[in-house]
This record gives structure tokens, sequence and C-alpha cells, in this order.
């Protein structure tokens, strides 16, 4: 048990227990060319066991005090040196610390394991050896001595073949944990293939694109040449047979017949091809409903991860708090 210091009482603290050692008789209690702790020793000396009552009574709340603000002390500096820790950021340091403390003794449990077992193998491999000296003195058969020998030899190579065995599976079992580790991707690489990957995608929609317009742009040449073809070929047919039509009136009949035909197959040509742009504006219209849409939900998500984050900090400082 820790002692308590040993502080002087200052002569006001002892004017109580001093009057009260004068009522109980004690002469010498207010003899000022004494001091304090002769006072008290000699008036405890003299008192009988009811008088000394309140004197006990009164040493031991100045012990309990003092064991209070001891205590009391000790608690402030503690929490005291929380509170540095936590204002200089040494969390981190400490916890290491104690790992690494946890860690130190790890290895020394390891090591007077390790010292037990190699000094009980020294211990048996000395017996063997003084019991083989001790043979070899009394002249013990060479056939017996021999086969012992060839026996502990046998034992230790299975022993050293047991051993190496255990190894090998320990050197195999840390190669497959070393594997299975360098074909985890740490954080950097992550990273890295990341950026790779975006970058990819980007150059692929830039050819894709570049691409669906090469496309689009020789499938209209066709069909502006497919058109220019069947406009020369008509313009021919129309210019080879207006000779011979004009001059009769079924000739001419017919002619404004086929004219109108062909007025008719351009309009309905024309009609199809308006179908194109309609298409693709609703196409463009659904796209642009959907990407508002999406555009939409980011927020929302957003806003829900703005207050996840808000609720982990709450928790963390909630957390950091009840620690305390």
């Amino acid at each position: 048990m820790a002692e308590l210091p040993c502080q002087p009482e200052s002569p006001n603290h002892l004017h109580p227990i001093l009057h009260q050692l004068s009522s109980a008789g004690y002469t010498d209690a207010l003899n000022p060319d004494k001091l304090a702790r002769e006072k008290l020793a000699g008036g405890l000396a003299c008192l009988d066991c009811e008088s000394m009552l309140p004197v006990v009574q009164w040493l031991l709340d100045r012990v309990r005090d003092g064991k209070d603000e001891s205590k009391m002390g000790a608690l402030n500096q503690l929490q005291q040196l929380r509170e540095r820790i936590s204002m200089g950021g040494a969390e981190t340091k400490v916890q290491m610390l104690v790992s690494l403390l946890q860690s130190l003794k790890d290895l020394e449990r390891k090591e007077s394991e390790f010292q037990s077992y190699s000094g009980a193998k020294r211990s048996q491999l000395e017996a063997e050896l003084v019991d083989l000296k001790e043979n070899m003195a009394s002249g013990c058969d060479s056939k017996s001595l021999s086969d012992r020998l060839n026996h502990s030899l046998s034992e230790s190579a299975e022993e050293l073949n047991s051993a190496r065995k255990e190894l090998a599976a320990t050197l195999r079992a840390i190669l497959a944990v070393n594997r299975q580790l360098d074909n985890v991707p740490s954080q950097s690489e992550l990273i890295q293939y990341e950026r790779r990957l975006s970058e990819l995608s980007g150059h692929i929609q830039g050819k894709h694109q570049q691409t669906q317009k090469h496309y689009d742009t020789y499938n209209a040449l066709l069909e502006i040449k497919e058109l220019m073809l069947k406009e020369t070929s008509l313009l021919n047919s129309i210019s080879s047979q207006f000779q011979n039509a004009i001059t009769s009136t079924a000739g001419r009949m017919k002619l404004i017949d086929s004219m109108e035909g062909i007025v008719k197959g351009s309009q309905q040509k024309l009609e199809k091809l308006q179908l194109g742009p309609k298409e693709q504006e609703k196409i463009r219209d659904g796209l642009k409903e959907r990407y508002i849409a999406a555009i939409a939900e980011q927020r929302q998500w957003y806003s829900l991860l703005k207050a996840f984050q808000e609720a982990c900090a709450k928790n963390e400082r909630l957390r950091s708090l009840t620690s305390d």
C-alpha cells in the first residue's frame, strides 16, 4: 500500500486537538515552548481510552481527507494526461505502442518456450552422452553400442526429416499466402486501373462516335447517289418518250398519268424519309427525359451521402465522448 506523504501540520489545524488534550488534563498542551508534535505525542501518551477517542477520530478524519485529496489529485492528473494525449493527436501512437508492447510480450513468451524446450532437449542429449561415455568406459559390447548408436542416428534422422517436412509445408503455405497477397491489387494500383479504364472508355466512345458518323455519311451519300441515278434515268425516259407522246392525244394522257405516278412516288419517298428525323426526335426526347431523371437521382444520392457522412461524424463524436 502506498504511504501518504508526511506534511507538517500548521498550528491552526492542531488548535482543536490541543484544546481537547488540555481539557482532558494534559497541562503541557498549551505550552508555547514545546513543538506541536511533542505536545501531541505527550498528550496521547498520558490519555486513557475514553479521552483518546476524540483524538483518534480526528486523526482518522485527517488521514481519510488526505487519501481523498491524493485520490482526486491522481484522477485529475490522469484526466489532464488524457486531454494532453487527445489534444496532441497521439492516440494513434499510443495504440501503436500498445500493439508493440503486446508483440513484445508474445515474443518474450515464445522465447521462454523455446528456451525451455531447448533446455529440455539439451538435458536429454547430455544424459544420452553421459550414458554413452559410461558404456564406452565400462567396455560394453561393441555390437550393442553400435546398435544403440544406429538407433539414435535413425531417430535423429527421422526427427530431421519430419522437421524438414514441416518446414516445407510451412514455406508452401507462406508462398501461397504471398501469392494471394500479390494477386490482391493495392490502393494505388486500383486507382491507376480505374484511371486507365476511364481513359480507355473515353477513347472507345470517341472511336465509336467517329465510326458512326462515317457510316451515317456513307449511307447518306449512297442514298443521294441512288436518288440521283433514279432522277437521271427518269429524265432520260421522259426525254426519249416526250417527242412520241406529244404527237397524239393518247400519248399525252399516258405521259401525264406517268408523271402523276412519278410525283406520287416521290411524295411517298419524301414522307418515308421524313419519318427518320421524327423517330430521331422521339429518341432524343426520351434520352433527354432519362438524363433529367438521372440528374435528379444523382442529386438525391448526393444529399443522402452528405447526410450519411454527417451521421457518421456525429457517431464518431458520440463514441469519443462515451469512451472518454
